[in-house]
């Protein structure tokens, strides 16, 4: 955990993030039906500080301390530091878990029992592409295999889900894949 949380915590000190809220999330905010949101790998608080001025609650978790620090005094954001290698989501909880730009699998069934009913899911994150040319993240353990994301929250009603080719904020290609999924 000391590890990932120096290295984290430098990142989050020295490189620049996106700040601004996952377009997916900001479209399809509407579909939520209730106000406590999990916000999973938080890091600064892009997804965060959008679903509390949106009237939610959110719990932002993360091993950074540098990153929450940053959500200190924002109305409505409930930081806790963990270390998301042992952290278990809380079941029933949640009317929205967002997960961004983060994979843990061992997760992926904790975000299902994580949701109330009706709550949704909205992840988004790297796929892996066997081409040349594309930028990821160098560990395969970051990264999705085709339909991975798919299968893992099938037993979800899924509202949207795509891979599809995109830039990352340095410019460089890179292959994502999104989805919506709704407990029932």
């Amino acid at each position: 955990m000391i590890e990932d949380k120096i290295r984290w915590n430098e990142k989050h000190a020295t490189k620049t993030l996106p700040s601004k809220a996952l377009d997916l999330l900001q479209e399809n905010l509407s579909l939520t039906k209730g106000t406590n949101a999990l916000d999973i790998a938080c890091g600064q608080g892009r997804n965060s500080i959008y679903l509390s001025k949106n009237g939610f609650n959110v719990d932002s978790i993360d091993i950074s301390d540098f990153a929450l620090e940053k959500l200190s005094g924002f109305h409505g954001i409930n930081t806790i530091l963990v270390d998301l290698d042992s952290y278990d989501i809380t079941p029933n909880s949640y009317d929205v878990i967002v997960n961004s730009y983060f994979l843990k699998r061992r997760l992926f069934p904790q975000i299902v029992a994580g949701l109330k009913q009706d709550g949704i899911v909205v992840f988004e994150t790297f796929l892996n592409s066997a081409e040349k040319g594309f930028a990821q993240p160098s560990n395969p353990d970051f990264l999705l295999a085709k339909n991975e994301l798919l299968h893992a929250f099938i037993s979800l009603r899924i509202l949207h889900y795509r891979e599809y080719e995109t830039q990352n904020t340095k410019g460089e290609k890179v292959i994502v894949a999104q989805l919506i999924g709704r407990k029932q």
